[in-house]
């Protein structure tokens, strides 16, 4: 057998649970990933201590930030699908998103959006199609899949616990406090996140023989001059495109205006290549919709965690977890991640014990109780208003809890829904599902924004403890509407198992 470049067949015909290009995926990702939550996790700090921007204002640029990330998740899967391929848009997206992180480092109050818009592209190059291809690895009915996604899942994490906590703690000076001199600090923090990146570009160029044919261009057919020029232009347009995202960055009304276009465009565009396929292959991709859909409230909820979940931390939360002093924004920044860690890899072999006894619950059923377990986390984050003590202050160890239980709702969810999306997909057309995924994120990070700065705004001249408890109210609400969709979504479930057809 050739190992150094294998067959589509001899990847997909692993023994074990999983395949070792797998492997080589998860830790290009992880790095990746700690470059992107670094920079996630400093971004709202920066704009406040730095660019001297208020709660509320910083709260919309973040959100205009993060949708603006997923958003182009959408346009880089397209240009996967159609010009560059998976692999040399996955090398294209970590160059950009190095040069971003060192024009960061270099002068980043100077140089701020810049630096952003590098990043943000980059990403949409980057991200939709690693996860892509982790699907490939995979024949179409191997029920190892969801184990699979699960494991890359925990790689994802394992980047953004290591990076979200590293690069604030180095920009704060709780970290390297006597390496870093104090006017370096948020230089070095950002890049932190540059040098990470080169380490997850050169995992990925050092294993790449080894996924065969798997990325390479879908231009294969056409001879190479056309296909040089396609993706020159491409790469050139990617960079001419950089002003055009800093304008709409920095300016959170361009970012209303262009979330009110790209869901509605790219629904249009997935109805006009439906045409193509047969009404089975469209039905399933109805079915892709509805995931797609309800994902959007899931990441509107659960991405209060940049947003006001982040206020909520710095005012309203002791300092302690378990008698361990710990900074209460580090432990929501963080907590969701270990917990993944944790748990990603037992869950996805719990999936395959009940599998093995024809008892696992399908896809929809699977998500729908990734919203019942988002619910009761939101109520424990409610629930906090009754431990607090007259200054306003309450309990960090149950705040904790709720994370703890929010983390099962996105087992449940996230790395399930990039399987579904690949299962469900036309090969044509799956790095825009993906992409499409991604876009939902992007409207849940939007709208969390929104959120976010509505409740800085409703608690800006509040006493402490007057704050906790519009802060925990609208929590309760959040759990109200959570619980709410996830009974919907498991009552609608044999209807959207019969537009899944055969996939499970």
């Amino acid at each position: 057998m050739n190992t150094t470049n294998p067959s589509l067949e001899e990847i997909q015909n692993f023994k074990g649970k999983y395949p070792k290009q797998l492997w080589y995926l998860f830790f290009s990702e992880m790095w990746e990933r700690f470059s992107f939550y670094g920079m996630r996790g400093m971004l709202v700090i920066f704009m406040v201590n730095q660019l001297a921007m208020n709660d509320r204002v910083a709260n919309l640029q973040y959100g205009a930030t993060q949708a603006f990330v997923y958003a182009f998740t959408f346009i880089g899967g397209l240009f996967a699908d159609k010009i560059l391929g998976y692999r040399k848009s996955l090398f294209w997206g970590g160059l950009l998103m190095i040069v971003g992180s060192m024009i960061l480092a270099y002068d980043p109050k100077q140089f701020f959006f810049f630096g952003i818009s590098f990043t943000i592209i980059g990403t949409g190059f980057f991200k939709p199609n690693i996860s892509t291809m982790v699907g490939k690895l995979y024949k179409d009915e191997d029920h190892r899949r969801d184990a699979g996604f699960s494991l890359f899942y925990a790689g994802v994490n394992l980047g953004a616990l290591i990076g979200g906590y590293l690069c604030i703690a180095v920009a704060n000076g709780s970290m390297l406090a006597s390496i870093v001199p104090e006017h370096l600090r948020w230089n070095v923090a950002f890049g932190f996140a540059a040098f990470v990146m080169v380490i997850s570009l050169l995992t990925f160029t050092q294993t790449q023989k080894s996924l065969g044919d798997i990325g390479l261009s879908p231009l294969a057919d056409l001879e190479k001059s056309k296909r040089k020029t396609l993706e020159i232009v491409t790469y050139i347009g990617s960079l001419v495109i950089i002003p055009v995202v800093m304008t709409m960055v920095s300016n959170t009304e361009y970012t209303d205006i262009f979330m009110f276009i790209i869901g509605p465009a790219s629904l249009l565009y997935l109805f006009y290549e439906m045409r193509n396929f047969s009404i089975a292959e469209n039905k399933k991709l109805f079915a892709a919709l509805v995931f797609i859909i309800f994902s959007i409230f899931f990441w509107a909820f659960f991405e209060q965690s940049g947003g006001s979940l982040s206020l909520f931390a710095a005012h309203n939360l002791d300092n302690t977890v378990l008698g361990i002093p710990l900074d209460a924004n580090g432990v929501n920044n963080s907590a969701n991640s270990f917990f993944v860690i944790v748990f990603a890899a037992l869950v996805g072999l719990v999936w395959m014990w009940m599998h093995k006894r024809k008892i696992e619950p399908n896809t929809v059923v699977k998500f729908g109780l990734g919203f019942l377990f988002l619910a009761a986390g939101f109520y424990v984050f409610y629930y906090t208003k009754f431990f607090a003590d007259a200054t306003g202050k309450t309990s960090l160890d149950l705040f904790t809890f709720g994370w703890f239980i929010i983390t099962f709702g996105e087992l449940c969810l996230s790395p399930i829904g990039m399987s579904v999306m690949t299962k469900l997909s036309p090969h044509k057309t799956q790095a825009v599902m993906m992409g499409m995924w991604f876009l939902a994120s992007a409207y849940g990070q939007y709208f969390a924004g929104l959120l976010g700065a509505n409740i800085a705004e409703a608690s800006e001249n509040a006493s402490n403890l007057e704050k906790l408890t519009v802060y925990a109210d609208g929590y309760k609400d959040l759990a109200i509407y959570a619980l709410i969709a996830g009974i919907v979504l498991i009552a609608i479930s044999p209807l959207v198992k019969k537009l899944m057809q055969e996939v499970k």
